[in-house]
């Protein structure tokens, strides 16, 4: 039986994060240049039961005794092209009191459906990644759809309707909205859309597209004076990857790398684990220099360099 719930997974701003998968791997509104997953291969706006509602929430309650801090609406692709999200949220509330989290790309918050059925949520943490219609072009090669100027409106509309908490992200692109005067160019979106945080991100995996270049931490810290709310670098979670609880599963992504080269879907395919997971370990094994990078073409292969 498949599984649509995957960790709990060690989380920069959410501990442990009981993430959950919504719809088939790559179905997305956006084809973002640094997305660590690889190109979307459902570029789509059409919201409907992408998986089945029953199947998610037996996932889920199988995986409650873990014991997270959040159940996060995330996975592999956009979680609100999922037709039934409100009694999908409905239901959790039902089983549990862990608080419920939808990590968006924000692109449909200009239906009012999807606003209506986020309500119930706990924390909505939408992503803005441009300031204006050409960048948004460039950056996140959203469908055919959806227009920068209405996809602003929506993440505004939902801050007026929405009484819970509510974070934006900016993915900061070097080369791109690295530049001072794009960055600017967010900042006065994000005085529009008025959340309660903004986190600043930047490219941490290696990315779809080899030109959607890192910042240094510095840059995102000095970046953050543009912003008149309050904006943060998203903290470093690497640590938490050291905990005991999370150790089984990097000791198996260690131990087959070690023994040959491999994709990330070798990895999540070999050892059953979530594709999600597996970029959680890789990049703890990166930053502690304990990993080797090799392209083959379009494709990445990971090995233990020692």
């Amino acid at each position: 039986m498949r599984s649509y719930a995957f960790g709990p997974v060690p989380s920069r701003r959410l501990g442990r994060s009981l993430g959950v998968d919504l719809v088939p791997y790559k179905t997305c509104s956006y084809d973002c240049i640094y997305c660590q997953l690889g190109r979307t291969t459902c570029i789509t706006t059409r919201r409907e039961e992408w998986v089945p509602l029953d199947g998610v929430l037996d996932s889920i309650q199988r995986k409650l005794g873990t014991k997270p801090d959040y159940i996060t609406l995330s996975g592999s692709g956009e979680p609100t092209l999922f037709s039934r999200l409100d009694e999908l949220i409905d239901r959790i509330k039902r089983m549990t009191k862990v608080p419920v989290a939808v990590l968006t790309n924000g692109s449909l918050l200009g239906q009012a459906e999807v606003r209506r059925q986020l309500q119930e949520a706990d924390l909505v943490i939408p992503s803005l990644d441009a300031g204006d219609e050409v960048m948004f072009q460039a950056v996140n090669r959203p469908h055919g759809d959806i227009v920068f100027e209405s996809m602003l409106d929506g993440l505004a509309d939902f801050r007026r309707e929405f009484s819970g908490t509510y974070w934006l992200e900016v993915f900061v692109v070097g080369g791109y909205t690295a530049i001072s005067e794009e960055l600017a160019k967010v900042a006065r979106c994000v005085e529009r859309i008025r959340p309660d945080r903004v986190h600043l991100n930047t490219v941490t995996r290696p990315p779809v597209e080899p030109y959607a270049l890192a910042v240094s931490y510095t840059h995102l810290a000095e970046s953050a004076s543009l912003f008149h709310l309050r904006a943060e670098v998203v903290a470093d979670y690497r640590d938490v990857h050291r905990k005991t609880e999370f150790m089984v599963g990097r000791d198996d992504v260690v131990e087959l790398l070690r023994r040959r080269p491999c994709r990330l879907e070798d990895i999540a395919s070999g050892l059953d684990m979530h594709r999600n997971e597996v970029v959680k370990y890789l990049e703890q094994l990166r930053a502690e220099h304990l990993l080797d990078e090799a392209r083959v073409a379009d494709t990445v292969y990971f090995k233990m360099n020692q």
